[in-house]
């Protein structure tokens, strides 16, 4: 059975809202910085206003839970939060970095990604992701903050690196990775048009919150760290 769902991410500098329906995603996407809070809600009109929704129509709501900007996290899990609530939908929390992983993959074609995000602090937000089917990621190891220099090694090859942490840690990265990198993609945002695709992939598995359980992961100082087989 096909599902609905609202996906929003505005973790980085980047804002943008998607809608999937019937496996079919729309997307409104905008870099800029500090707007979030103006654009998102106009963002989701429009969406549903193209595909002939309304919000009762949806069967779920997914968010880029984080890390990412303090602001802009908070942003992303109130605005879910109050529409989910008002609309009575349960929430789908998806990982910023599997977000900006999946947008690697697909931008690369290739299977497996280091998504790093600038943390600032000299750290970068950081997670491994390999590919096993279509939308279909999985973490390799645990996210975490650090600084570039300790960043988990794979002991893999044939890795393509995504993200904000490599464009401003880019060297000392790939003096820690060696040869496992074979390309970078570092000016790639996360999006929420792959926030839906996860999203979709983890509510038809069962994964349902309801709206107060939307909350933020920052990852830094122990707030909160993901842990996957």
């Amino acid at each position: 059975m096909s599902s609905t769902l609202l996906a929003i991410e505005t973790s980085t500098p980047a804002c943008s809202a998607a809608l999937s329906v019937d496996g079919e995603v729309i997307e409104r996407y905008a870099l800029a910085p500090r707007q979030h809070a103006a654009l998102m809600l106009p963002m989701i009109e429009s969406l549903l206003l193209e595909a002939g929704l309304t919000v009762r129509q949806l069967d779920a709501i997914a968010f880029g839970r984080g890390p990412g900007s303090f602001t802009g996290v908070r942003i992303a899990a109130s605005m879910v939060q109050g529409i989910a609530f008002a609309a009575e939908l349960p929430v789908v929390p998806v990982s910023t970095l599997a977000a900006l992983a999946l947008g690697g993959m697909r931008e690369s074609s290739m299977t497996r990604v280091m998504a790093a995000m600038d943390a600032r602090k000299s750290e970068v937000y950081w997670g491994c992701y390999t590919q096993t089917d279509a939308d279909v990621i999985t973490l390799q190891g645990s996210e975490c903050v650090c600084s570039p220099d300790s960043v988990p090694e794979s002991g893999q090859q044939d890795w393509v690196g995504v993200g904000s942490g490599w464009g401003a840690y880019g060297e000392q990265l790939m003096q820690r990775l060696g040869q496992q990198v074979v390309r970078l993609l570092p000016d790639l945002e996360p999006r929420a048009a792959d926030v839906a695709r996860l999203g979709l992939h983890e509510f038809n598995q069962g994964v349902r919150l309801s709206a107060d359980e939307a909350v933020p992961v920052y990852l830094r100082n122990n707030v909160a760290v993901v842990k996957r087989s």
